[in-house]
């Protein structure tokens, strides 16, 4: 464990200097998210990777941290993201990743929002027993989210019926009535935003209200790229959270480029008007309860056995 804290520590969040970084040139896989760009999306096109010996490379496109997260196992990407409980159930499973940066925070102006149509009788969490729930993936934030919704409710953490469903199709399976329940996450504020601005919706509850302000997910290195390439990850690990500063402090902006690389990749540029940032503290930055939180709820309902995982394994971050 100490020689996993020494190596991230020797790279993350380190001051910005290009001239001491000597290095091969080195190409990180990812999968996109359809609707929205990630913060080392964002670097690169800022322009933050050149003449560092680090790029990127889209490789395709991830339904959710899961499959993101399986990618990066098996190899065929080296950069993943995902929720924090689906994060820490994959390192519980072996997986050797390292948490690099929080991809998203859930704060009062990033969050995942639950809606219903307006005329739906559903007012409250408890209104939600028996109901159908659209998320983006099983097993991930919003599934997390609506389990933990319910137990605080009094409601059995299966009184809901999850259903996945792809991003760019939540609105339409909610209005068509094939679910009762949408769930927008936080990092679908786009789409949440052109749903909105059709009226019609209602929304029921959101993830800050039922999980405080928290990291709502990591993006993810393993430990082998990391102990082979150390340069190449503080340099990505770097520009990310300078990204992440550029896009509180120029959000404008931020929504130009995003329509840029939307229309790039043949998504709709439109919806970019509609990101609300990436709600992450300066920096970067994460806290112990970002992961703390999640831990202990996995222990609680006999996810993780009690000590399996400490927050020294997962949350490296070097002040």
């Amino acid at each position: 464990m100490k020689k996993r804290i020494a190596l991230f520590a020797a790279f993350a969040f380190a001051s910005l200097s290009f001239s001491s970084l000597a290095q091969d040139n080195v190409t990180l896989r990812y999968l996109a998210s359809y609707g929205g760009i990630s913060a080392h999306e964002l670097a690169d096109a800022l322009g933050y990777f050149n003449g560092t010996g680090v790029s990127i490379e889209n490789k395709g496109y991830a339904s959710g941290g899961p499959e993101s997260l399986f990618a990066l196992a098996s190899g065929s990407v080296d950069i993943g993201s995902a929720a924090t409980p689906a994060v820490l159930n994959s390192i519980a499973s072996g997986n050797k990743f390292v948490a690099a940066y929080p991809t998203n925070g859930i704060d009062n102006t990033t969050k995942s929002i639950f809606y219903v149509r307006e005329d739906s009788p559903i007012r409250t969490v408890k209104d939600l027993a028996g109901k159908s729930v659209a998320i983006n993936t099983l097993g991930a934030h919003l599934d997390y989210t609506l389990r933990e919704a319910l137990r605080q409710a009094g409601l059995p953490q299966n009184a809901a019926k999850p259903v996945a469903v792809p991003g760019p199709q939540l609105e339409q399976v909610l209005r068509s009535g094939q679910v009762d329940v949408a769930a927008f996450g936080y990092w679908q504020t786009t789409f949440e935003g052109v749903a909105r601005s059709h009226g019609g919706l209602r929304p029921v509850f959101n993830d800050t209200a039922v999980l405080g302000e928290i990291a709502g997910g990591f993006t993810v290195l393993r430990e082998d790229f990391v102990q082979e390439h150390p340069e190449a990850a503080k340099t990505f690990v770097q520009q990310s959270a300078r990204a992440l500063d550029y896009a509180r402090e120029h959000p404008a902006e931020v929504r130009t480029i995003m329509a840029k690389v939307l229309k790039a990749r043949g998504e709709n540029p439109e919806v970019a008007r509609y990101f609300t940032g990436y709600g992450v503290r300066p920096g970067g930055k994460a806290e112990d309860r970002d992961v703390q939180y999640w831990i202990d709820i996995l222990e609680r309902d006999g996810a993780l056995g009690k000590g399996q995982i400490q927050v020294t394994n997962v949350l490296f971050n070097a002040q």
